[in-house]
């Protein structure tokens, strides 16, 4: 049990670095970074479980995807959160 709840925390820890990096690169377009910072705004809520928060990230993360403006770079980066976020489960 501790060790499941250890590994859902990692993850989000992992998405969070990986969608600051996005927010970091000057290159995305200003939409996409505000977009992943309300992910991670997601992903830090306490009252919410893990798969909650995952699923919440994810709808944001998916809906900014979908954007033409976005850099090919970017769009991986994006699904590769999405990936892990999948992942986690309650």
């Amino acid at each position: 049990m501790v060790a499941k709840v250890e590994d859902r925390e990692a993850k989000i820890k992992m998405a969070m670095m990986m969608l600051m990096a996005i927010i970091n690169d000057t290159s995305v377009p200003r939409n996409i970074r505000r977009a992943c910072t309300e992910a991670i705004k997601h992903l830090q809520n306490p009252t919410l479980s893990y798969g909650v928060r995952a699923a919440n990230a994810i709808s944001v993360l998916d809906e900014i995807s979908q954007d033409p403006n976005m850099p090919p770079y970017a769009r991986t980066r994006i699904w590769n959160v999405v990936t892990l976020l999948e992942t986690v489960r309650d």
